[in-house]
């Protein structure tokens, strides 16, 4: 079978997925187990895998399907609580404080909240959290969600305290070879993971400063009262200082301390400096934009989590009461994340399954103390006691949270085992590369020299398939590493374009939609999101892409030791 063939059969799960969501606007839970079907069907006749790998591969998907639930469940219940503790109510007014303005609360809660969230968590937590928190300040759902698919760009390839480079890089290439040759030459491998996080960082910071500025412009556009982009550029000063407040710490984090801390250091300080400056009035508007009346609102725009006024608890709070569990959130996502002894206990209760079905390689498991959803639910036990409710307040909070998981659930149940027949279809009978390999393999068969330009499209592939920068980066980094190698360029350079890529590619990957619009109860929809995320997306890989061949070509940046 020649490698054209190959890769059209393997690109066709994607394609259909787009055309269904993007093309036709079919809802996630009708164009999936569609998806599903067919890549069921392209694994066992085209890729020769047997019936047991796909049945193994689509239990492992199951089981990290119970993953992302648990932590849309605690996303939604911390939310919920919220509501009717009366901590909602206070958070409202505190933002009302700095700024009534949505074009300035997006670029403090979603950019800098969520960045510093990613930092600490990754793996979708920051869109389930900030979504919900959206829709509590009073904007449309649809628009929640978008802000919150955005925001899972610049800060994601440190994500989850380095996880996607530290994990994702090392587990991705051959480290133990690498190891060797740079060991002759005095060096480690952490020196590499090194190399490589000064050089993501910096792509990000000269992609990413714009993205604030890009939500602006994007929630005036789509979703203001005369849908406008004239009154998203009035906020573009104050959104560019936004974005400025968090890559500036990033990169030097990036460059100097490692990749542990860029995306936490970076939100964190910027969140001071930003709250700060907007309570200055420093590049704030003077007029305020507002969205149209909630009563003008279409259909299309809103979500079946709804904050009314009436059912919003309204006892006196102070905001510092109020913003003490997302605080906590942090702060327990921060701790778990960081100290060994407290990663070690919380995993220590979980569910774990190897060699499913006997297939080796195919594992999975479950930790719910550890997973964020495990943090927020703990989360809102404290709340409990500190807001002083009642049980049953809680109780209503628990049934409103759990009718979601049944709808958000059936969706997931076929995207994510779909995405884990993708990544495990290298084991078969006619000896073929995985689905995503045949695809990276054929772009870098056509386009030759200039492939640096498409390198952060591989990693967004593999992203927008696994919805996670980690995974993608442990399906393509050896594959980027060798076609570098081939090509005499900077291994270094193209490995971090892929990290860079597979971070944008979270944008419009279809799980991290499912899971944000079930947050705010916009499942159905999520075409609509993708029709509008995919902008973003095609600018962050092609800059990133052009800034890489720059870098390869222009810079003639390369190895600090020759790997080759």
């Amino acid at each position: 079978m020649s490698s054209a063939l190959l890769a059209v059969l393997a690109f066709a799960p994607i394609l259909l997925a787009g055309v269904l969501l993007i093309g036709l606007r079919w809802p996630a839970k009708t164009a999936m187990p569609v998806v599903y079907g067919v890549t069921v069907l392209i694994a066992l006749f085209a890729w020769d895998m047997s019936f047991n790998r796909v049945l193994s591969s689509t239990l492992q998907g199951l089981v990290i399907t119970l993953s992302l639930l648990w932590i849309i469940f605690g996303a939604i219940l911390l939310l919920n609580t919220l509501k009717y503790s009366g901590g909602i109510a206070a958070i409202r007014s505190g933002f009302a404080a700095i700024s009534p303005d949505p074009r300035i609360q997006v670029v403090i809660i979603c950019w800098l909240f969520g960045c510093f969230i990613e930092g600490a968590s990754g793996f979708g937590t920051p869109a389930a959290i900030v979504a919900p928190l959206l829709v509590a300040m009073g904007f449309p759902a649809m628009a929640a969600v978008l802000m919150g698919m955005l925001l899972q760009s610049t800060p994601v390839s440190f994500g989850a305290v380095g996880t996607p480079i530290i994990v994702g890089v090392s587990a991705g290439v051959d480290n133990a070879a690498i190891s060797e040759t740079l060991v002759a030459h005095g060096y480690a491998w952490t020196d590499y993971l090194s190399w490589v996080s000064m050089q993501v960082a910096i792509i990000h910071a000269l992609v990413g400063t714009i993205i604030p500025a890009l939500m602006v412009l994007m929630l005036t556009r789509f979703f203001g009262k005369d849908k406008s982009w004239k009154a998203g550029w009035e906020a573009v000063p104050f959104a560019l200082f936004g974005g400025l407040a968090f890559t500036l710490p990033y990169v030097l984090t990036g460059i100097f301390l490692g990749p542990e801390f860029p995306s936490l250091l970076g939100g964190l300080v910027g969140l001071a400096v930003v709250t700060l400056a907007a309570r200055a009035g420093f590049l704030v508007p003077k007029t305020v934009w507002q969205f149209a009346d909630r009563k003008d609102w279409p259909l299309s725009w809103m979500g079946t989590i709804e904050m009314r006024a009436e059912d919003i608890g309204n006892r006196p709070m102070s905001s510092l009461r109020a913003w003490i569990p997302y605080v906590l959130v942090g702060a327990l996502l921060v701790v778990s994340r960081i100290f060994p002894e407290v990663t070690a206990a919380l995993k220590s209760v979980a569910l774990n399954f190897t060699g499913i079905l006997g297939e080796t390689g195919i594992n999975a498991g479950l930790d719910p103390l550890y997973l964020p959803g495990g943090v927020l639910v703990a989360v809102v036990l404290i709340t409990f006691f500190i807001h002083r409710m009642r049980l049953s307040e809680v109780n209503r909070a628990v049934r409103e949270s759990s009718g979601v998981l049944f709808s958000a659930g059936f969706v997931l149940l076929f995207t994510v085992p779909m995405v884990r027949i993708l990544i495990n279809s290298g084991v078969n009978a006619a000896e073929l590369p995985s689905m995503p390999v045949a695809m990276a393999h054929f772009v870098a068969d056509s386009v030759g020299g200039i492939y640096p330009l498409f390198a952060p499209a591989v990693g967004a592939l593999g992203a927008f398939l696994a919805g996670s920068n980690t995974v993608s980066n442990m399906m393509f980094s050896q594959f980027q590493f060798g076609v570098a190698n081939s090509l005499g360029l900077s291994t270094v350079l193209v490995i971090s374009a892929q990290a860079v890529g597979a971070a944008a590619g979270n944008m419009i990957a279809i799980h991290n939609v499912v899971a944000a619009s079930a947050t705010v109860g916009m499942l159905g929809r999520e075409g609509l999101t993708l029709r509008k995320t995919i902008w973003p997306t095609l600018y962050y890989v092609t800059l990133a892409g052009i800034i890489t061949l720059v870098g390869c070509y222009v810079l003639g940046l390369a190895d600090p030791v020759a790997l080759g």
